[in-house]
């Protein structure tokens, strides 16, 4: 388990983690356990991710599905908070607050804080969705092999026109 492993490290040294860890992965044929806010870092070392929001799974896959493709609010905004030389865009930040975790909110916790809340989201707790749609088994949802997330989005509940042409055009 490596808890934020590269946090206030200079660059130099946070680089020589990442070897070390790479190393350790590989001549071990361990799993490595990686929890850390920078997506840069997860993208590059891990082959899964999991992201979480107030203590929850909010979305899970392959990295490359859930970096090139995010489909929970959440897991968008921490993308939108990465700087990108190649593009000349400011780094937007997440509005609002993060909650008190001894106080949740009811339902979807990002849902004060997200730009395509709907009131059922504040209503009652979500599971995991697959994004291709369908079902899968709760063995293969937690095996990471499928991209899922928790978001209302990705069933048949349809979000207002405005609100579906502002997602499609930031995604």
């Amino acid at each position: 388990l490596a808890d934020e492993p590269t946090t206030a490290l200079d660059v130099t040294i946070q680089a020589q983690i990442v070897d070390l860890m790479k190393r350790i992965n590989r001549e071990k044929g361990t799993a490595i356990i990686l929890v850390t806010h920078d997506l840069g870092l997860a993208a590059e070392f891990c082959d899964h991710i999991a992201v979480m929001y107030a203590g929850r799974i909010v979305e899970i896959g392959r990295t490359d599905d859930v970096i090139e493709k995010p489909q929970h609010p959440y897991t968008e905004g921490l993308l939108r908070c990465i700087p990108d030389i190649s593009q000349r865009r400011s780094i937007q930040p997440i509005v609002g607050n993060v909650p008190d975790l001894a106080d949740l909110p009811t339902g979807c916790a990002f849902a004060p804080r997200c730009p395509y809340a709907q009131p059922v989201c504040s209503e009652g707790f979500f599971r995991l969705f697959p994004v291709q749609g369908g079902t899968v088994s709760s063995a293969v949802a937690r095996s990471g092999e499928v991209h899922m997330a928790r978001c209302l989005r990705l069933t048949d509940y349809k979000l207002p026109k405005d609100q579906e042409k502002a997602h499609h055009a930031n995604g």
